[in-house]
């Protein structure tokens, strides 16, 4: 990055400093709660030391010889998008090692699951500078690759000091994090210059991130690789295997409602209440968004008088499925092959203002899906499948419970609704490649 006068230079060193300092003053307040969090639940108990740097020198120096990559993919969400890419650039460069890391434990266990390449899988440093520097140090890329959006700015320094290329791809502004990008965009914008390059999922998406500071000459929309990695991961046996599992009869219906927030799962259980007096031999599948409520979410099922609920870990310990109405899931990592046995679907993060959750998921599966007005994190996704006729917004329990009766009465309008979804997935594949290119361009 190049600072033409001494003004700005000293206008760069401050930025640091005070960002600095508020991070420390952060890490004050914080570090109790974090403490207090490993010790009560265990959380953060695996990836603690390691986002200080601790306990990866092995996995770091187990990496052969060759060019070196590092992937950063935060957590599942992320996970989805960079697995397709990681596949194509391995696929197109074999001699590449790649490094991949995660910021949350949850999606350091989706990508160890989903990334089946010789990768070494590490937990992302805290932008402390210090631990940062050892970090690279240690990990030696010669490219760093963001996935989707989360800027660093101590890191990012940190790697245009080592001569390391960085590069974002699949990248996304959501509203949320528009709006607060801008209200500092004056610091933003100098970390963006950090970015060697930035491959776009969308006009909007790419229109923001110019808004916020980057070089419009260093940008490109490229497309979704969350397109990719669903189309690659549909297949049968994924089917027959939760099927099984869940003891699923055949031609049985379900009604899936995934990453549920609170606020929803009332709505939900009043649905499916009203849907088992015209359907009785409909089942429920809840997943809540965050498998630590699940006690809350099995009490609310209670309270409302349906006590015949059995979850997923129970059935992973060896308990036998006897057609329980409600199954309530409470391990990560099983929410897309659920999808699969859904007749009709919810997706929550929607009813509540919290922006929607990923609904490419249930589409890639030819469901129809029904969502509330809150999808600003996902608005691209919801015009695509709302032209394509297989996603529905609703504003409230009455609008989901009428939508979902319409497609239990007419299931071959669901099923021809859920095609159209289908083949928007199909249509959209190919980012993966284009960015798994962007990649190798500056190996």
């Amino acid at each position: 990055m190049q600072l033409d006068t001494v003004e700005e230079k000293t206008e760069y060193a401050i930025m640091y400093i005070l960002y600095n300092i508020i991070l420390w003053a952060a890490a004050v307040v914080l570090v109790p709660f974090f403490l207090l969090k490993i010790i009560l639940t265990g959380k953060y108990r695996t990836s603690i030391f390691q986002k200080f740097g601790g306990r990866q020198t092995n996995i770091l120096s187990a990496i052969k010889e060759g060019p070196r990559v590092w992937i950063h993919a935060v957590s599942v969400g992320e996970v989805t998008a960079a697995a397709p890419i990681v596949a194509s650039l391995k696929k197109k460069r074999p001699e590449v090692q790649i490094v991949f890391s995660t910021s949350t434990e949850t999606g350091q266990e989706m990508a160890q699951k989903f990334i089946k390449d010789d990768v070494a899988f590490i937990y992302f440093p805290l932008d402390i500078p210090a631990v940062v520097r050892k970090m690279i140090a240690m990990a030696k890329p010669d490219v760093f690759v963001l996935v989707e959006t989360e800027l660093w700015p101590n890191f990012l320094r940190c790697c245009e000091q080592n001569r390391v290329k960085t590069l974002m791809v699949n990248g996304r502004i959501s509203p949320r994090s528009y709006r607060r990008y801008r209200m500092t965009g004056f610091f933003w914008k100098k970390v963006l210059r950090h970015l060697d390059f930035a491959g776009m999922i969308s006009d909007v998406d790419a229109q923001r991130i110019t808004d916020i500071g980057m070089d419009a000459a260093k940008m490109q929309v490229m497309g979704n690789a969350k397109y990719d990695g669903l189309a690659a991961k549909i297949s049968p046996a994924l089917r027959d295997e939760i099927t099984r599992r869940l003891n699923a009869r055949e031609n049985e219906r379900f009604f899936v409602a995934g990453s549920t927030h609170p606020g929803e799962d009332e709505i939900v259980i009043d649905v499916y209440r009203k849907l088992l007096e015209r359907y009785p031999d409909l089942r429920l599948i809840l997943v809540p968004r965050h498998i630590e409520r699940t006690e809350n979410v099995v009490n609310l099922l209670r309270q409302s008088g349906l006590n015949d609920v059995i979850r997923l870990s129970e059935i992973n310990n060896g308990r036998s499925v006897k057609a329980e109405s409600v199954i309530v899931i409470d391990v990560i990592g099983e929410l897309f092959k659920v999808y699969s046995l859904a007749s009709v679907v919810f997706c929550g993060g929607s009813l509540v203002p919290k922006g929607g959750q990923n609904i490419l998921e249930a589409a890639a599966w030819g469901k129809v899906i029904f969502y509330g007005p809150s999808m600003e994190d996902f608005s691209q996704e919801k015009t695509l499948l709302e032209e394509a006729g297989c996603g529905i917004t609703v504003r409230d329990g009455e609008e989901l419970f009428s939508g979902i009766m319409r497609m239990l009465d007419h299931p071959e309008e669901a099923d021809r609704r859920g095609e159209k979804g289908r083949a928007v997935i199909a249509a959209n594949i190919g980012a993966a490649g284009r960015y798994a290119d962007l990649i190798s361009k500056y190996i």
